[in-house]
């Protein structure tokens, strides 16, 4: 194993094997990437959460054009010294535009802090347009959420909003061995491919209420969790998938519930 010194800083956890942080460098790479992806290998990316530059040594030796946001001044010191060609940018990453940094398409990566990572994966879909190819590390147990099909019992909302404008694939694990302090969870790599789709066919604000609502009573059925949306003599209302938990339901079955619920709020 091939390990780097790395600086504990309060509240967070540090890569320190190298090979680790080469794999993860690698997945938004040519060699990596889906076939269908691959036109987009060579786009800028935006690092989030740099730390002490363990990955972006790699980013950066791929030729990439690399953009580091990091919010710590301590580590943006530590970057600024130790990679001087690396482009800093402090500040902090949710509440930036992106279109700032880059007017057209970009990558995104990063070993994620973990008590952020559901809202910046949030924030990729404000961005869907812009960002083709998202990967990087997170706490495994949000990793699987986002990337667990429907039937599982950690697929919730994120992983409906994503599924609809991505492909999510779970790559690998990474144990807590391989960091400095070692967390106290396992942790898990995930890529995100943009997909094909264009438009939901239902409204998009919508769509996340009937998805927040049924995930927000996820032990009810959804006639009864998505009663104050779609009213009881609505014809959806008597077909079989009312009768489901929120979890059953893929992408398609949510859109179709907001149909639903959008001609119930056009009559009011």
């Amino acid at each position: 194993m091939t390990q780097v010194k790395a600086k504990k800083a309060l509240g967070q956890h540090f890569l320190t094997d190298l090979d680790v942080a080469r794999r993860i460098a690698d997945t938004i790479e040519k060699s990596s990437l889906p076939e269908s992806a691959k036109i987009w290998s060579d786009i800028p990316v935006i690092e989030v959460g740099p730390g002490m530059g363990v990955l972006s040594q790699f980013l950066m030796s791929n030729g990439r054009v690399v953009k580091a946001v990091e919010l710590d001044s301590e580590s943006v010191g530590y970057l600024s010294r130790v990679y001087p060609d690396l482009d800093v940018v402090e500040g902090d990453f949710l509440k930036m535009d992106l279109k700032q940094l880059f007017p057209g398409d970009f990558a995104l990566i990063g070993n994620y802090p973990y008590n952020i990572s559901s809202q910046i994966f949030f924030k990729v879909l404000d961005y869907r347009e812009s960002i083709p190819v998202v990967a990087g590390m997170l706490q495994k147990e949000v990793a699987e959420r986002i990337c667990s099909a429907p039937g599982s019992k950690v697929y919730g909302i994120l992983s409906v909003l994503l599924q609809a404008w991505y492909d999510c694939e779970y790559l690998f694990n990474v144990p807590p061995s391989v960091f400095a302090p070692p967390p106290k969870v396992m942790s898990g790599v995930i890529r995100l491919t943009r997909n094909s789709r264009k438009e939901l066919g239902c409204d998009e604000k919508l769509f996340k209420t009937v998805v927040k609502t049924a995930f927000g009573q996820r032990r009810k059925t959804l006639r009864n969790s998505l009663g104050s949306l779609i009213p009881p003599d609505s014809p959806i209302m008597k077909e079989p998938v009312m009768a489901l938990r929120p979890e059953r339901l893929g992408v398609e079955e949510f859109i179709k519930l907001t149909l639903a619920a959008s001609r119930q709020d056009s009559t009011k």
